[in-house]
């Protein structure tokens, strides 16, 4: 694979290069926003056109079969998506709801073309990287033009809600559960847009550190991410769980008001401790005994719109796992389930009234080197242009201080922020 290095002017040429990419059916674009930490490893990257590609479509063992296919092209970049219903192979679980988006389970793709962007240079990797940069270079960028109405749904209503809650406060009463993650959809139908600039302006409104642009044929995974799900450095792994939110003050006295409030704050801190607790758990079961540490606790992170709660978990990972096994063995995302968690998503398939597909599942690449990122899908738009349904979730952790009007209204107001970016209205 041939390598060349180009001076560029970065904001224009991501753009130009990002509508070069959408030609092709495979499409993988990770963006930073600028975020770093002591893991962090790609600033932005894009990857186009499959040369192989692994589906997983039916409830068989994909994790396995992942791993078959990762160790052919070991030497290779692999980007794609694990499905939040792959717990159903993990657990004896089952999700009664209908696939109306058609994503598969899990798909990966190896990239005959890599583009990765830092410090004013795009490197290219592939088999005419000169060409590819010409080509990029000429695409004209299209004029803005607006989304128009759309005309947004609840998929669960407000009563209906309401008796899920109730009905999870009664769970965690019961001691069933301590905590659980309850989510619901909001969907649209009979939609035709332009994926691409849905999710420049969602990156625009959101800028978060694992934002996502994933094309699959007609299917797309639009994401304004803050969440790392689990990421591997050398032999180290790292979970970073959210739990805990508090809105953006109007100055910085505001701001410094809010995030002493959200440290100091009881209902987030003990929903933050749960889940560092729960990925604790699960990453035992991939780590040499003795490795698991709850690095740092209850950072407060800022972002555009949001101060937000953030612990880091890390380990060192048994050499005797392979990263699929690693990956399967802390997989759904604790902080989108609850504890413990198999009771948690039981509940979740009882009370919740849709199939959450790529929502509460992890998108993320593979490297050369060895190690792998994978995110928190949430704050994610999912869109499948050939039946033209569109489709986002929000929720929110229930504990048992939880107020279910707070909470109704917390899970709305996550919603009109992608109500915002998609020029629509909710009814």
């Amino acid at each position: 694979m041939a390598v060349a290095i180009f001076d560029v002017e970065i904001p224009t040429f991501k753009k130009q290069a990002l509508q070069w990419a959408a030609q092709f059916s495979e499409v993988c674009f990770f963006e930073s926003n600028g975020y770093n930490d002591e893991y962090s490893k790609i600033e932005a990257f894009l990857a186009v056109e499959s040369v192989a590609t692994f589906t997983s479509s039916t409830s068989s063992d994909t994790f396995k079969a992942l791993e078959k296919f990762k160790a052919k092209h070991s030497d290779s970049w692999m980007l794609g998506f694990f499905s939040y219903d792959l717990k159903d192979e993990i657990e004896d679980l089952k999700t009664p709801f209908p696939n109306r988006l058609g994503f598969p389970l899990s798909s990966f793709f190896v990239p005959a073309t890599v583009l990765r962007f830092a410090n004013g240079q795009v490197e290219i990797q592939g088999e005419a990287p000169e060409l590819v940069y010409e080509k990029i270079l000429s695409t004209l960028l299209p004029s803005s033009s607006p989304l128009g109405a759309l005309s947004l749904q609840k998929r669960m209503s407000k009563t209906e809600y309401m008796e899920s809650f109730a009905q999870m406060q009664q769970h965690i009463q019961q001691g069933d559960i301590y905590e659980v993650n309850l989510c619901q959809e909001f969907y649209a139908e009979d939609v035709d847009l332009d994926p691409l600039v849905v999710y420049e302006k969602l990156s625009e409104t959101s800028p978060t550190p694992f934002s996502v642009f994933f094309k699959l044929d007609d299917r797309y995974i639009l994401s304004a991410s803050p969440e790392r799900f689990l990421a591997k450095r050398g032999s180290t792994l790292i979970s970073q769980p959210i739990k805990g939110t508090a809105p953006r003050g109007r100055d910085a006295a505001e701001d410094a008001r809010l995030i002493a409030e959200l440290s100091s704050n009881p209902k987030e801190i003990a929903e933050n401790v749960m889940i560092v607790d729960l990925v604790r758990n699960d990453l035992t079961r991939s780590a040499i005994p003795g490795t698991v540490d709850a690095q740092r606790k209850l950072e407060v992170h800022s972002f555009k719109q949001v101060h937000q709660l953030i612990s880091t978990v890390v380990c060192e990972q048994n050499p005797a796992l392979s990263d699929a096994e690693t990956i399967k063995n802390t997989f759904p995302p604790g902080s989108m389930t609850g504890a413990p968690k198999i009771s948690a998503m039981q509940l979740c398939d009882r009370y919740e009234n849709s199939m959450r597909g790529v929502y509460s599942g992890a998108v993320g690449y593979f490297a050369p080197d060895g190690d792998f990122d994978f995110n928190v899908v949430i704050r994610s738009i999912l869109y499948n242009k050939t039946s033209k349904y569109l489709s986002f979730h929000t929720g929110g952790a229930i504990t048992i201080d939880a107020v279910a009007e707070k909470e109704y209204d917390e899970c709305l107001l996550k919603a009109s922020a992608i109500v915002h970016v998609l020029g629509g209205s909710l009814s």
